[in-house]
């Protein structure tokens, strides 16, 4: 799993491209408070190496809660996240980047 941080110099906005390795999965999805845990909003693309990826814009000077969710039923934090905090909702903790 990764995250890469892209800040643009002439908006306040930074471009973050997730990437997660799920072979086996059929579709990912980024799902977070950025884009109200839509599942459908922040699909990722299926790479021929079995890895998922996509790049999502968000503003600069935030922090965001954010977890995968494979193939409609599993969460996934991403190991390299900011950090993490615990959801009651959820009853486990989401993964935050701090941008």
């Amino acid at each position: 799993m990764a995250i890469k941080k892209q800040f643009l110099k002439t908006k306040p906005v930074c471009k973050v491209t997730f990437t997660i390795t799920a072979k086996e999965a059929e579709n990912v999805a980024v799902v977070g408070n950025f884009n109200e845990w839509n599942t459908e909003a922040n699909q990722l693309k299926k790479l021929k190496n079995g890895s998922f990826k996509g790049t999502v814009d968000l503003a600069s000077d935030n922090s965001y809660e954010f977890r995968y969710l494979v193939d409609g039923e599993s969460y996934i934090n991403d190991e390299e996240a900011d950090e993490f905090a615990w959801n009651d909702f959820a009853g486990a903790e989401n993964g935050i980047i701090k941008l």
